[in-house]
């Protein structure tokens, strides 16, 4: 496969998914991607020459539709997340529900409307945005931690299930990454929250989404096709031994 090939993007307008459009165009493909948020994903795919549609990514109909209508897919990159920063004793049953169908019901969805074209081809790249959360657990976001253990078991398996045809699937984790949430989220709760995340890694720092999109762009090329199954932690160290 030449690097002319193909690739979805889902929630690309911010953070680490526009990084990773920006990554992929740069790496020679022709991305699509798509996010609720339509003024930031028109002006991105105006500014890096992508294409765009303003969709929400738990819209199983809407989904469906553009997947049928986009046509196929040489790369997906399963992006789009949300997380909630809560106890789990003051958190409900929406809340998970919503955590659990954005971070993963839609990596689901999208897996399933790209697959049998990569299997007829022969080829194909999947890359999973998880998280360190869903490898270590995460206080104050049990229900967000779980959604991404969850990716990650989906990673291996669809990994063991499609190795056969050519498909290779990893798991990227980042760690505490300086994106539009956790920039909210120091501005909610002051600095004390930059300074904890530092904390959390050995590297003490925030990473930055070009350093999770270099690892993506990677993964999305012909030099990693004899990885698969893997969960790479983009985190600073924070799942060698950093203190909690």
């Amino acid at each position: 496969m030449t690097s002319a090939s193909r690739a979805l993007v889902t929630g690309g307008a911010n953070g680490i998914g526009a990084a990773i459009c920006r990554q992929l165009v740069r790496d020679g493909m022709t991305v699509e991607f798509c996010d609720r948020d339509a003024a930031h994903g028109k002006a991105l795919a105006g500014e890096i020459g992508a294409s765009f549609a303003p969709i929400d990514v738990t819209d199983d109909r809407a989904v469906t539709s553009w997947l049928e209508a986009a046509g196929p897919f040489d790369v997906l990159v399963n992006n789009a997340g949300v997380d909630q920063h809560a106890f789990f004793t003051d958190t409900n049953r929406a809340d998970w529900r919503r955590l659990l169908s954005v971070n993963l019901e839609a990596t689901f969805a999208f897996t399933h409307g790209v697959l049998p074209y990569m299997q007829k081809r022969g080829y194909g790249r999947i890359i999973n945005i998880a998280s360190e959360a869903g490898r270590l657990g995460s206080k104050g976001g049990a229900v967000y931690a779980a959604a991404k253990a969850g990716v990650l078991g989906f990673t291996r398996s669809i990994a063991r299930e499609n190795a056969r045809f050519g498909i290779t699937v990893n798991a990227v984790l980042p760690g505490p990454i300086c994106t539009p949430m956790v920039e909210k989220a120091i501005e909610e709760f002051g600095e004390k929250v930059r300074t904890d995340l530092e904390n959390l890694t050995l590297l003490h720092r925030l990473g930055k989404p070009d350093e999770v999109a270099a690892v993506v762009g990677f993964l999305a090329s012909p030099a990693a096709s004899f990885v698969t199954g893997e969960a790479i932690g983009v985190s600073g160290g924070m799942g060698c031994g950093a203190a909690f």
